[in-house]
């Protein structure tokens, strides 16, 4: 079975989008896989099993990008093209069948589940190699709970105040997850480092990982932390299909749609489109009724 998956082009859809990969590898083990994605979410797929080409579209005026796809892809007959991107490709294609997202209510993973008709929607997964793992056990060492932070988002309105999460995590350090270490993550590029380095300057015994991992190896990192918080962002749902208990911080994003998808996830919500107005009180309430742990000091 040949399938050729397009993925979304922003980070945290394309994490989303993994449970249906999952879905099929699970119900068609034998499949091989052509994915489609941009430069910035191609990364979550780098892993996966039965990966037979990972193709990385840049966008090019006119929508030529789409017409050098179409030439790539027209010369295959694919047993299901799966199209996450909505872009109509699938209907030009030799496919024995044809899978596109149709944007509808409820929350980004449900309107996952519904391309292949699932209900519930599969959990996305995060997918890591010997090495991936081997290099997050040089970096975060064995027997210290790790609270994982994520301070950064693709915009400024998304962000919570570095010294909410500074307070967040010596409230959980010096109670129920004593002697717990932070990490630091964030992505890659110099706007990331600029927007972690409040938190890192506040908290300088943090772990700095930010913008120093792939995906993958930030993947492989967040399944050793006891918890993870952090803004909405690909970070968050990287963090949740990963397995790890996530807080996920919102304000003007609609949580509904994006909070995060995983085993022990939720989404903490501000009062108002304010990331201001979300307070550490109410993040470290949902951390302890997510981790089943008493009362922090």
């Amino acid at each position: 079975m040949r399938v050729l998956f397009i993925a979304p082009s922003r980070i945290g859809d394309a994490v989303l989008s993994t449970g249906l990969i999952d879905h099929l590898l699970r119900c068609h083990p034998a499949a091989r896989f052509t994915v489609v994605a941009g430069p910035i979410s191609a990364d979550v797929f780098t892993r996966m099993p039965h990966l037979e080409r990972l193709v990385v579209i840049e966008k090019h005026r006119y929508d030529l990008h789409w017409l050098r796809l179409w030439a790539m892809a027209a010369a295959h007959r694919w047993d299901l093209v799966v199209d996450i991107r909505g872009s109509g490709l699938a209907w030009f294609l030799r496919a024995g069948r044809r899978a596109v997202m149709r944007i509808g209510p409820g929350p980004k993973i449900v309107q996952l589940g519904r391309i292949l008709g699932l209900d519930p929607p599969p959990l996305p997964v995060a997918w890591t190699a010997a090495d991936d793992r081997a290099r997050a056990a040089e970096l975060l060492a064995a027997g210290v709970p790790i609270i994982a932070l994520g301070p950064t988002a693709n915009w400024t309105g998304k962000i919570w105040p570095p010294e909410r999460f500074a307070a967040l995590f010596r409230r959980l350090a010096a109670g129920p997850l004593r002697p717990a270490r932070a990490a630091i993550l964030g992505g890659p590029g110099e706007a990331e480092r600029a927007l972690a380095a409040p938190l890192l300057a506040a908290l300088p015994e943090a772990i700095d990982l930010a913008g120093r991992l792939t995906l993958p190896e930030a993947a492989a990192c967040l399944a050793r932390a006891r918890l993870f918080v952090g803004n909405d962002s690909g970070l968050m749902h990287m963090a949740a299909a990963a397995g790890t208990p996530t807080i996920g911080l919102f304000g003007p994003t609609p949580a509904d749609e994006y909070a995060p998808a995983g085993r022990a996830a939720v989404a903490v919500r501000s009062p108002t489109a304010r990331m201001e107005d979300l307070t550490v009180e109410a993040a470290a309430a949902a951390a302890l009724a997510l981790l089943r742990l008493p009362s922090a000091a």
